[in-house]
């Protein structure tokens, strides 16, 4: 099936399960374990990695909006799902339909699903201190008010976001927040309002700060493998599971002193053979790449020389031995005994490894396999 693509990701289902395990182990018993696919999974496969997921004992998937939701359930995924981000007003009764659990902060969104009068199972977003998506503490009783009117509308959970923990080696904001949303429960306790779930725990707070791991985890980029802000500091392994691949569709032999590519930006130092790819900015393959990046083929790192266009890049493959029309090049990933890493791109693009995948074309198909 492969050999009939020229641009593919190929994602290891045992990647995927090994991750999960591994943050499950972290939890204490009885936690919810909810594995984050917004994003088109991290760029990994949103329908792809939540089934890998459901399957292997997730508790919970967590989207940003509407349609991710409307994916997976069309797809047949019937474990509980919350949608993180923002639903428009007008999208809330078909939400309603999925059977899907919805994060509040507006009490236009509140006021509109009591007038659907449906039962709704509600997650509270508080502001702590990343102003984003939330309310502030001085906002709890009127929200708690417009709740509790409402029998059809179940405050299930209540949750926050830190703004800083991975970033940075100085807990003291993250214990801030941490102090704000233990008094928001306070608040709300007080108001006879008992939400069964509470979460603030994201991929880095799971290892990092245990004591927000609260019965509710949502774990990120670390369901793929990839450590956030690029650090590993934890006492486990992660698998990545992502490798992204394409194939040679022309070799052709060039002078010294050619010129390759827009713009005229590299200079052949030598006599040399090079090879044209089919990717491209469009497919996710960061323009920043241009004269710098690298991609493997037959195990070995060869540059990208010249512009990177919006769907072909050129590589300098004159140190290989013969290399084949069709033959496969990896983007990312490992070949042999060699590897690009994520990391490695978004240095090279002065960017994080979150976009370096989640930037990588829907369209591109994603190949679940179940070998590591």
């Amino acid at each position: 099936m492969l050999f009939s693509m020229l641009n593919w990701i190929e994602i290891s289902e045992q990647a995927l399960i090994h991750n999960s395990k591994t943050f499950r182990n972290l939890l204490k018993e009885g936690s919810v374990l909810a594995h984050v696919v917004k994003g088109n999974a991290y760029g990994h496969g949103l329908v792809e990695c939540a089934r890998v997921f459901e399957k292997n004992g997730a508790d919970y998937l967590c989207v940003n909006a509407f349609y991710e939701a409307e994916t997976l359930r069309k797809a047949g995924v019937k474990i509980p799902i919350l949608i993180l981000g923002y639903v428009a007003l007008e999208e809330l009764e078909k939400v309603l339909e999925l059977d899907v659990e919805i994060t509040v902060y507006n009490l236009e969104t509140i006021e509109k699903l009591s007038e659907l009068k449906k039962t709704v199972r509600l997650h509270l977003k508080i502001e702590t201190g990343n102003h984003r998506q939330g309310i502030l503490l001085e906002e709890i009783r009127e929200f708690a008010s417009a709740i509790k009117k409402f029998p059809e509308l179940k405050l299930v959970g209540v949750s926050t976001h830190f703004a800083n923990l991975e970033d940075s080696a100085n807990k003291d904001y993250a214990f801030y927040q941490l102090e704000q949303f233990n008094e928001a429960i306070r608040q709300l306790e007080a108001l006879d309002l008992k939400p069964l779930y509470r979460h603030c725990a994201n991929t880095a707070t799971s290892f990092l700060l245990p004591e927000a791991h609260f019965n509710f985890v949502r774990i990120g980029i670390g369901s793929y493998g990839l450590w956030p802000s690029g650090k590993k500091e934890a006492e486990f392994e992660l698998m990545p599971a992502l490798s992204w691949k394409t194939r040679v569709i022309q070799i052709k032999n060039v002078k010294k002193d050619a010129l390759i590519g827009y713009g005229c930006t590299y200079k052949m130092p030598h006599d040399g053979k090079i090879a044209v790819l089919p990717v491209g900015y469009y497919d996710g393959f960061n323009r920043l790449l241009s004269n710098k990046g690298q991609v493997l083929i037959q195990g070995k790192k060869v540059p990208v020389i010249g512009r990177v266009a919006m769907n072909m890049i050129v590589v300098d493959v004159t140190e290989l031995s013969e290399v084949g029309l069709e033959e496969e090049v990896v983007l990312l990933g490992r070949q042999g005994n060699e590897k690009i890493t994520a990391e490695e791109m978004a240095e090279l693009t002065q960017t994080i490894n979150y976009e370096v995948t989640t930037r990588i074309n829907e369209r591109i198909p994603r190949i679940l396999y179940r070998s590591g």
